[in-house]
């Protein structure tokens, strides 16, 4: 073996009980010959507790019952362990997992866009397509963006941001009102919980 190899080896080895050590293990959790802590609180498979004991015992008592010794809260003084069967244990948390996602729902901050001088059918149109978001529980940021000479009449977009929320007054609540920010300006609206 040369000398290059021994060094890598080394180093892999090290490497490898600092991961342990840090309380890292490559599967997020340390199972079996990966828990080296002095003293952990031993949990039964039945969910008795075994009490304070070394981590060789509680590993031996977990082999000889044919299952797996898990360390469940590494942060805990002293570290919990808990004898299960540990693909079981994954399977499971995978599937309480993907349930906790099929429940959640994001909300989406959708935008609609205006201009000062906007026809009365267009604000209909914009009007519409919000109500359709705000249905589905979606939050809108309203932006109505001036062009050139139009930054002299402020009013004017002003009075078009009443305009727009006076056609969905029923639906939505103001979360952010109406503010300028450099050649826009906006509001955030979102759906009321009537």
């Amino acid at each position: 073996m040369t000398y290059m190899c021994r060094m890598r080896s080394v180093l892999r080895l090290e490497l490898t009980r600092t991961w342990i050590k840090e309380g890292k293990a490559i599967n997020d959790l340390m199972i079996n010959e990966q828990i080296r802590d002095k003293e952990v609180r031993l949990i039964g498979s039945d969910g008795e507790q075994l009490g304070i004991m070394s981590a060789k015992e509680a590993y031996f008592k977990a082999k000889d019952s044919g299952l797996d010794l898990v360390k469940i809260s590494p942060n805990a003084n002293p570290p919990v362990c808990k004898i299960i069967d540990y693909g079981k244990y994954r399977y499971e948390m995978s599937r309480k997992e993907k349930e906790a996602k099929k429940k959640q729902r994001t909300v989406e901050t959708k935008e609609i866009r205006l201009s000062p001088n906007i026809d009365v059918n267009d604000l209909n149109t914009k009007a519409n397509q919000a109500k359709k978001f705000l249905s589905k529980g979606d939050k809108i940021k309203v932006s109505l963006r001036f062009r050139g000479r139009e930054m002299a009449h402020k009013d004017v977009g002003r009075q078009m941001m009443d305009q727009f929320l006076e056609k969905l007054e029923d639906t939505c609540v103001v979360d952010k009102p109406a503010k300028m920010e450099g050649r826009s300006m906006v509001m955030f609206i979102s759906p009321s919980n009537k």
